[in-house]
């Protein structure tokens, strides 16, 4: 019997006829730990991470998560699905005119009346957890009454993740986190997910595009070239014939 999180199979997406993006992805995640996904630009990683959660609509192939195959929801039941997938986004996606207490209260909000969220009333126990968040993810309390458009890339990075944790998920997508950042803003962020993922024991996979960022910091390694997964293992068995297939030719090296 399977165990895996996450069940991909045969998962194919075309934005036209007959040029696929993804062809036919099959993967099992775990419950556990950060899986990196790498490859060259325009090789499919955004697309597959896009269609887990389904901002993107997969062509064909199934999506099994939580018993339920996210690639047939739609309304009601695809939104309750979603409550479970945190997603930490590129370019943060924060609402710049909240502050950092109101922006990660956000990932509360398939959980809370819509008159709550309008007027902002969130039960106590989501903001005391929402401060605790603030904390958890390097920003002291006095970050909390910020506005998300006076915080820096790494700051706002920071409070995504801090959002994506406060929906309690089951599984965190992280697209490109770190390639607004600095080196050494990266290499914390990293850190963070890490951290997250093996004290909350949740599973997060992340798109990434620095190899040495994905090595050091995931137990697994997706590799992917043309829309096809072509490496699928521990970041030690990652050789430079595999980073010469991925990547294509000697220049890479």
């Amino acid at each position: 019997m399977n165990s895996a999180l996450l069940t991909i199979r045969n998962l194919r997406k075309e934005y036209r006829l007959g040029q696929p993006v993804l062809k036919d992805i099959s993967l099992d995640i775990d419950a556990k730990g950060v899986t990196a996904i790498i490859g060259p630009s325009g090789t499919g990683k955004s697309t597959l991470i896009r269609c887990i959660n389904r901002l993107v609509d997969p062509t064909s192939g199934e999506i099994l998560f939580a018993g339920q195959d996210l690639a047939k929801l739609s309304g009601a039941p695809l939104r309750a699905a979603r409550r479970r997938i945190g997603m930490v986004f590129q370019e943060y996606n924060l609402v710049e005119r909240l502050s950092v207490i109101e922006n990660v209260l956000s990932g509360r909000l398939g959980y809370v009346p819509a008159w709550r969220a309008f007027l902002r009333r969130f039960p106590q126990a989501d903001i005391a957890r929402a401060f605790d968040l603030i904390d958890a993810v390097g920003l002291n309390q006095d970050f909390a009454t910020r506005r998300a458009d006076a915080l820096s890339g790494g700051q706002r990075q920071r409070v995504g993740i801090a959002r994506a944790i406060m929906q309690d998920p089951a599984l965190v997508l992280a697209d490109e986190p770190t390639s607004s950042l600095d080196p050494k803003t990266s290499v914390e962020i990293m850190e963070l997910l890490a951290e997250l993922s093996d004290k909350r024991g949740v599973p997060i996979i992340v798109n990434i595009h620095n190899v040495g960022l994905a090595k050091r910091f995931a137990g697994r390694i997706i590799g992917m070239t043309g829309g096809e997964v072509v490496y699928d293992g521990p970041p030690d068995g990652l050789r430079d014939d595999h980073l010469k297939h991925i990547y294509g030719g000697e220049d890479f090296l």
